[in-house]
């Protein structure tokens, strides 16, 4: 086997490949091959003819022209059907059979009266053949069978005619030939096995950048793909919180002409109870065709995006933003309004809208953001499903958040921030059964500043685990003092934010407190806002880690929002807090004394504690208790207190009682 034959692949599409490329080398170098072919012929019958001129020469030299131009019209046609690439075999099947034709025929010149002389065969027709021979084997480097089968029969004929002679120059130059010969098969398989290996090569570098190509194309469809995840909303399509920012941003950052952009903030009303009372397929769709509704009153060049939960965003620019600004947000709070067709069954929400413009209402992305969700805000203490526009007077708003901020943290690490008690009390015996923690602050420059701003600045700094640490570690030294005071199996209620709920921080950082305090985790009662009941996946985990931890928990504000009682349940909620709305004229509602007491047989018959916050009075008071309420507090019994004013109420408080005991007043 040659060096060829071994190197040619197995892989049937390769060697096609490689085939095809020696045919196409072959045809490049054959017209010239030809040209060269014609003139040598020419040129040697010449030279024969002097010497002695006979028809055989004439004989020879057309048959030499007609194969060539036989070779020349099959190599047209091989090039025309494009066998060389389509059926490389057979190209090379045609070229090799005209080049065995060219072979037989420059063959015959030493058996041509001619080419003898006194000394046997002519020397120029010696060097004509090797020549010609040497020639083809250098046109055909790709393919040594097209050189090979026309060198053959020339230089057999040559060494068969100087053997012959029989003369010692003829043997040696017999010898010579046959020497040449085999250095001529030799060195084409050589040339072809290097061309096979250089095509082999040539295809593996082929594949290989071809691999790397795909790879490439690959990885930057991927890319494409997690861009484009990466800032789109799965569920509505919509650009995402991630989109919104780096947009904001790269326009802020730029040069943007004043007037030109504008900022709508969006929230659903209602979204949460529908999503609470129907499931959660039921509030994405809600989400879905609220999106829609929202993409379909802007315009290309606006920015439409999911916050997150039911909170939308729109960037809107050009000269006309703030007019855009407001068609849209109008347009939104309208189209929010109508209902919702889900399994048949129509469902209404609604929207509130804020708008901020730039530069009026904020330079950077930040403060132009705060505005807009600030005049969202006022929006929906106006009366809900209106568009807010941000004016100076909040402005003012947002320059009193900033100084919260710039303070909140210094005023922690100082324990600038009072954190007070009220009393709650059992209504039948005036008994008191524990306490609620209250935060308070008084900012030197602001003055009182409320719970709620406090809080919503701790969670703008990203602090709110050191606001709660500071209050419940305030509630821990008094549930050290409180059993010296007559009251060991008393409770202190410690308010927590639902933006704590995300991971498993809060019931780590109370555990810690009490340990460090050296008291049960059961007179610590966790109060939780109802909207932290509602996302029972993030929240229903952090409680099941403060109940195994053996805190309490308590549902501040009930009745006000949406909760639902299957999740109380689910949750194992302790206690509930009766919002105060539903105390105030309770004497004489009959409305209301009918929903307290529809909440206190609930609370029974689901084994959960209740209490009524905002008591105001006796009467109000005596109300509850005829109702069945065991526990209450408000004003009627004390205000908050700093906790070294406990014992002093105490006292006064059981003096009360014991007047109240002997029928005193």
């Amino acid at each position: 086997m040659t060096n060829a034959a071994r190197l040619m692949p197995e892989d049937e599409a390769t060697r096609r490949q490689i085939l095809s490329a020696q045919a196409l080398s072959v045809l490049d170098g054959i017209v010239l091959s030809l040209g060269a072919n014609c003139f040598l012929a020419a040129t040697t019958a010449a030279v024969l003819w002097l010497d002695e001129p006979s028809a055989g020469i004439l004989a020879w030299l057309a048959t030499v022209l007609a194969i060539n131009l036989a070779r020349y019209i099959g190599v047209r046609i091989v090039r025309r059907l494009n066998c060389a690439v389509e059926r490389p075999k057979r190209a090379l099947g045609v070229l090799s059979l005209g080049a065995l034709g060219g072979g037989l025929a420059w063959s015959l010149p030493p058996f041509i009266g001619a080419a003898y002389g006194a000394n046997g065969l002519n020397p120029y027709l010696i060097f004509i053949i090797a020549g010609i021979c040497a020639g083809s084997l250098m046109q055909s480097t790709a393919y040594a069978r097209t050189a090979l089968v026309f060198a053959g029969p020339p230089l057999t004929t040559i060494i068969l005619s100087l053997l012959l002679t029989g003369t010692t120059a003829a043997l040696v130059i017999a010898a010579d030939v046959l020497l040449l010969a085999v250095m001529m098969l030799r060195a084409s398989q050589l040339s072809e096995a290097g061309f096979i290996r250089s095509q082999i090569d040539r295809l593996k570098a082929v594949a290989l950048a071809a691999s790397l190509s795909d790879a490439n194309a690959e990885i930057r469809q991927s890319y494409e793909q997690l861009a484009s995840l990466a800032n789109r909303d799965p569920l509505t399509g919509l650009g995402n919180r991630a989109l919104f920012n780096q947009r904001l941003r790269d326009l802020l950052d730029g040069t943007v002409p004043s007037g030109t952009l504008a900022l709508l903030a969006i929230d659903l009303d209602r979204f949460k109870a529908i999503n609470d009372t129907m499931g959660h397929g039921a509030g994405d769709a809600v989400l879905t065709e609220i999106a829609g509704r929202l993409a379909s009153l802007t315009g290309p060049d606006d920015t439409v995006v999911r916050l997150g939960g039911d909170e939308f965003a729109v960037i809107i620019e050009g000269d006309n933003a703030e007019t855009r600004g407001r068609e849209i947000g109008n347009g939104i709070v309208r189209l929010a309004a109508e209902p919702i067709v889900i399994d048949e069954r129509p469902v209404t929400v609604g929207a509130s809208a804020g708008l901020a413009l730039h530069p009026h209402h904020g330079e950077t992305a930040d403060d132009l953001f705060a505005s807009a969700d600030i005049a969202l805000y006022a929006a929906k203490e106006g009366g809900r499903r209106r568009l807010g526009l941000f004016n100076p007077v909040l402005k003012a708003r947002i320059e009193r958040q900033r100084l919260i901020e710039a303070s909140l943290t210094e005023a922690i690490e100082n324990r600038d921030l009072t954190v007070v008690f009220q009393p709650q009390v059992e209504l039948a015996t005036g008994r008191v059964t524990g306490f609620e923690a209250l935060l308070r602050w008084m900012h030197p420059e602001l003055g009182a500043v409320s719970p709620p701003d406090i809080v919503r600045a701790a969670h703008a700094l990203h602090i709110s685990p050191s606001l709660t640490g500071y209050v419940a570690t305030r509630a821990a030294e008094l549930l050290q003092t409180l059993p010296r005071l007559g009251l060991p199996e008393a409770a202190v209620a410690v308010n927590v934010s639902p933006r704590e709920f995300s991971g498993n921080t809060l019931s780590r950082l109370l555990t810690d407190i009490v340990h460090a305090h050296k008291v049960s985790p059961a007179l610590m009662e966790i109060e939780i806002t109802e909207e932290a009941t509602l996302d029972t996946q993030a929240a229903g985990a952090e409680l099941a880690r403060l109940e195994a931890a053996g805190f309490r928990l308590a549902v501040d504000d009930f009745g006000m929002g949406h909760s639902s009682l299957a999740y109380l349940v689910s949750l194992h909620i302790d206690r509930l807090k009766i919002d105060r709305s539903f105390v105030k004229g309770i004497a004489t509602s009959r409305e209301n004394q009918a929903l307290i007491a529809a909440l206190i047989g609930i609370g029974h018959a689901l084994s959960i504690d209740i209490v009524v916050e905002g008591v105001e009075n006796e009467e109000e008071a005596e109300v509850l208790r005829m109702l069945g309420c065991r526990h209450a507090q408000g004003y009627h019994f004390a205000r908050p207190m700093p906790a070294a004013d406990i014992p002093r109420w105490l006292d006064q408080h059981a003096a009360h009682r014991a007047r109240m005991a002997t029928g005193e007043h």
